[in-house]
């Protein structure tokens, strides 16, 4: 295992609470800050609450987003003073200008809520912020147009190509430094950027063509890194899970857009549109299964409900195909969270022994 791999990891765990040991509940009977009585009840208590901790159901995809409301109070501040120090530099400085403080007052307070602190929303916050202030100072330098209304395809896609790199390259260094999982996905999502980019730099004119499948293609890249992480861990105990999480959760809508979007524009019928995404999110739901990762379907179903959206308002809430859709999109989710460990034991077997002893075990 390497060195920090529990580095904001999950803390929510029984052997991380405080427990008395024997002795010192001897020692306390001893001094007569208890009695003997009562250290026998608070032996009894012990027993039970464990006993009731192993009887909670098992849950491979623990997540740590947040480990107090002290996180939820820090992440208002956050964003009340970078909201504030915005406003200020865009008068001051400019756009680029304006990006470039914000990504250096999220790096400098990063220092002390996620280098001290170990705050995990907070740290999740800031590190999302210093990639996205990044990202525009380097496109608003190069086409100040970009940060007004992100058409990147201009100037051949070179803003859109620089920013995702300097992103990448920003990004790596602050995993170096704080070591927050979600920064991963941040530097996988700005090659994501670059590579469309270069598509665009390369052919303009087949770009709009090739889009889609280019960004299909980054998806499953981006899936097969995930994959990556999550079989050197099976167990789930270390940073790597983290890691892979957000890495599912941006392959997920990279792959879901480009099999979706043509779904949802003009023309064709409600009713095979609003059956065909519940096809792919069948599909989607098969793979979350299999690799026991609720986020791919809690990123696909993000994606989902705002296609379904689009098609509500193509249907009228007169025609019942889609709120019916929907109904049962709800019921698939529902049964899929009861049965989710009888359907792993049920699925598991079915596949390749070499894969399924890589794969988290069925519960």
């Amino acid at each position: 295992m390497a060195s920090g791999d529990h580095v904001m990891a999950n803390p929510s765990t029984p052997s991380d609470e405080l427990a008395i040991s024997p002795g010192a509940l001897r020692a306390a009977v001893d001094s007569g800050l208890v009695t003997a009585d009562q250290a026998q009840g608070l032996r009894n208590l012990e027993i039970a609450r464990t006993s009731t901790l192993d009887a909670e159901p098992h849950d491979d995809e623990k997540f740590r987003f947040i480990s107090g409301f002290s996180d939820i109070f820090v992440t208002i501040g956050l964003g009340l003073f970078l909201g504030a120090l915005s406003y200020f530099c865009a008068e001051l400085v400019g756009d680029a200008g304006m990006y470039g403080i914000i990504a250096l007052a999220s790096w400098l307070l990063a220092e002390y809520f996620t280098g001290k602190q170990r705050m995990a929303l907070p740290s999740i916050v800031l590190l999302l912020v210093f990639a996205v202030a990044v990202f525009m100072a380097v496109a608003a330098e190069i086409n100040p147009a970009a940060s007004v209304g992100m058409d990147f395809s201009n100037q051949s896609g070179w803003p859109l190509v620089a920013a995702g790199l300097v992103t990448a390259g920003a990004t790596a260094l602050h995993y170096r430094r704080f070591h927050v999982p979600v920064t991963i996905a941040a530097g996988a999502a700005s090659l994501v950027a670059a590579a469309i980019g270069i598509l665009f730099m390369v052919a303009p004119d087949f770009a709009t063509q090739a889009a889609k499948p280019l960004l299909l293609a980054c998806g499953l890249a981006v899936f097969s890194l995930a994959m990556r992480f999550d079989l050197s861990d099976p167990l789930r105990q270390t940073r790597r899970t983290d890691i892979a999480f957000w890495l599912h959760m941006l392959a997920a809508p990279l792959i879901v857009h480009p099999l979706v979007s043509g779904l949802v524009g003009e023309g064709g019928s409600e009713a095979a549109s609003a059956w065909s995404i519940l096809a792919i999110f069948t599909a989607l739901a098969f793979v979350a299964l299999v690799v026991d990762r609720r986020a791919i379907l809690v990123s696909g179903l993000s994606y989902a409900g705002f296609a379904f959206g689009s098609l509500v308002v193509k249907a009228g809430l007169a025609d019942g195909v889609v709120p019916l859709t929907m109904l049962v999109l709800g019921a698939l989710v529902l049964l899929l969270s009861a049965g989710w460990h009888a359907l792993r034991r049920a699925f598991l077997p079915l596949l390749p022994a070499a894969l399924a002893r890589r794969l988290p075990a069925h519960t």
